[in-house]
């Protein structure tokens, strides 16, 4: 989606990835092997003047490896905190970011320290590697910690305290050379078994507080980090104040709906950013509903029958709970919205959440 963004503006692109036939593949060069292939990692920025990452478990030495050659955003150490949660909580701590309590655990003798300390019911999260619900367990009695730890393998890890939230949101900012910001409205985020399955955008019942604290603490983020690109924050809403979850230092799945739904899409954004360009405005064309296709695919002609839907296919082979692509229906009020959901929820590799546009 990035080079699908870029081949307009006259851009050319070359990809790393591990997997044969990827959806990269066909729209550019692909040179096939591991983030950590030093050799490949030399030829992806031969002839680049610059170079980007889509999503947070590509090595961080690499992208720092590869900003000796060419410009890399965002930056090396955004990727480095993203990547470890201590350090990302960390970084909220530094600048003021209201996020869950929670403490450290290193070793199993930590464990009760945590729990005074923390409370139930909690999250064990492992530090590193966590994502789509991956690398975390729910602890909702004392006796379950020890054996959560366990299961985890006894990484390093972390013991949070579980928000009881009433929504999730997100916010994506955008952050040029120039140090020129920008920001997409607040969405809303709807999960099952920890994958995102809709967004709202903008977020319904969303008012000029809510977006202004969002866009702050984003604005903070981004500052601290020298950040160039496409920054997503993840959030709960509890009653009127933002928790932090985490972020992700890349375009993000809550934000595929500015490709049909916002002035200028995330990933045009993302590389004007890098690019040193002006950023594109980033309001939104009236509401969009956005879901994920997983595991298998409807007919092209189901889904373009709802009206206002924009269909986008990834390419990929179909396999239980892979993302294979995503609908954006745009430009419906809210009962429109409502029944285009409706519709899609009887597509295969659609499933809408419960009360999806309920308060």
């Amino acid at each position: 989606m990035l080079a699908l963004a870029g081949y307009p503006l006259g851009l050319e692109f070359r990809f790393l990835e591990p997997q044969p036939r990827s959806s990269a593949g066909q729209v550019g060069e692909q040179l096939q092997g591991e983030y950590h292939d030093r050799e490949l990692l030399q030829r992806l920025a031969e002839g680049c003047d610059l170079v980007t990452f889509e999503f947070e478990s590509v090595p961080d030495w690499a992208a720092a490896e590869l900003a000796e050659r060419c410009p890399v955003f965002p930056p090396p150490e955004a990727l480095r905190v993203a990547q470890d949660r201590l350090l990302e909580k960390r970084l909220f701590s530094r600048l003021g970011v209201p996020a869950a309590p929670y403490a450290e655990v290193s070793e199993g003798t930590d464990l009760e320290a945590a729990l005074r300390s923390v409370g139930l019911p909690a999250r064990l999260k492992s530090r590193r590697l966590g994502y789509d619900g991956h690398g975390q367990a729910r602890v909702g009695e004392v006796s379950e910690l020890v054996p959560a730890f366990a299961a985890m393998g006894g990484v390093p890890s972390l013991l949070e305290r579980e928000v009881h939230f009433e929504r999730e949101l997100s916010v994506l900012g955008v952050r040029a050379r120039s140090g020129q910001m920008a920001f997409y409205p607040l969405v809303e985020n709807r999960h099952q078994d920890s994958v995102l399955r809709l967004s709202l955008a903008p977020a319904p019942r969303l008012s000029p507080a809510l977006q202004q604290e969002a866009e702050g603490l984003c604005a903070a983020i981004m500052q601290e980090l020298g950040y160039v690109g496409v920054l997503a924050v993840e959030l709960f809403q509890v009653g009127d104040r933002l928790l932090a979850n985490e972020i992700a230092p890349r375009v993000h799945n809550s934000g595929h709906w500015t490709i049909d739904g916002a002035a200028t899409s995330q990933f045009e954004n993302h590389l004007r950013a890098g690019l040193g360009w002006e950023l594109g405005e980033t309001a939104a064309r009236g509401s969009s509903l956005m879901v994920n296709l997983l595991g298998e695919l409807p007919a092209v002609a189901d889904v373009l029958a709802v009206p206002g839907s924009h269909l986008h296919l990834y390419g990929k082979e179909p396999r239980p709970g892979r993302k294979l692509g995503h609908v954006t229906v745009t430009g419906r009020d809210e009962a429109g919205l409502a029944a285009a959901a409706a519709r899609l929820a009887h597509l295969p590799g659609v499933t809408v959440p419960a009360a999806t546009l309920a308060g």
